[in-house]
């Protein structure tokens, strides 16, 4: 990390570790805060980009109340084919979120409340995470969008040591 002319910190962003993680399920648990909660696990899961994460919609992820187990997308960035699983845990928090935000299929799966018919912005997603960072007691400037890019493959890394687990 570096220190830019206006204070703020460039750099490689770090991933979350699995404490980390945990706890801030707990605390979205208790606040009972089901659209970061269903946005924290899926963006752990999928290891999308923002831009991907941000512009999926319900369709996406479900069909008919049921939250699909594996996932397929194009990324936006590399036109790149992507394929990631969805873990139970993830369903359940995905499910419980569309239904009580009351989510249409055509909906995007994280709305923006200010922007009718938009997703949440970049920069939403950035405070949301550096929020999380904040109330751990971390360094909210270490820690940005692509953390949660790189928390799960950091994670799988550490357990096996195998690169091609990680891919």
């Amino acid at each position: 990390m570096r220190k830019l002319s206006s204070g703020k910190c460039s750099g490689i962003k770090r991933p979350f570790k699995l404490e980390e993680i945990w706890r801030i399920r707990t605390r979205l648990e208790i606040e009972n805060d089901l659209m970061q909660l269903a946005l924290l696990n899926l963006a752990i899961d999928s290891k999308l980009r923002a831009s991907d994460l941000l512009k999926l919609h319900v369709y996406d992820v479900s069909s008919q109340g049921v939250i699909y187990e594996r996932v397929q997308c194009i990324q936006q960035k590399t036109g790149t084919d992507v394929h990631y699983e969805i873990t139970p845990r993830t369903q359940q928090s995905i499910s419980r979120w569309i239904f009580a935000a009351s989510l249409e299929a055509s909906s995007f799966l994280f709305p923006s409340s200010r922007r009718t018919g938009q997703p949440i912005s970049y920069s939403f997603y950035r405070s949301i995470i550096r929020n999380w960072a904040a109330k751990l007691g971390l360094n909210a400037d270490y820690y940005g969008t692509h953390s949660m890019r790189r928390t799960k493959a950091t994670l799988i890394y550490a357990r096996t040591k195998n690169i091609r687990a990680v891919q």
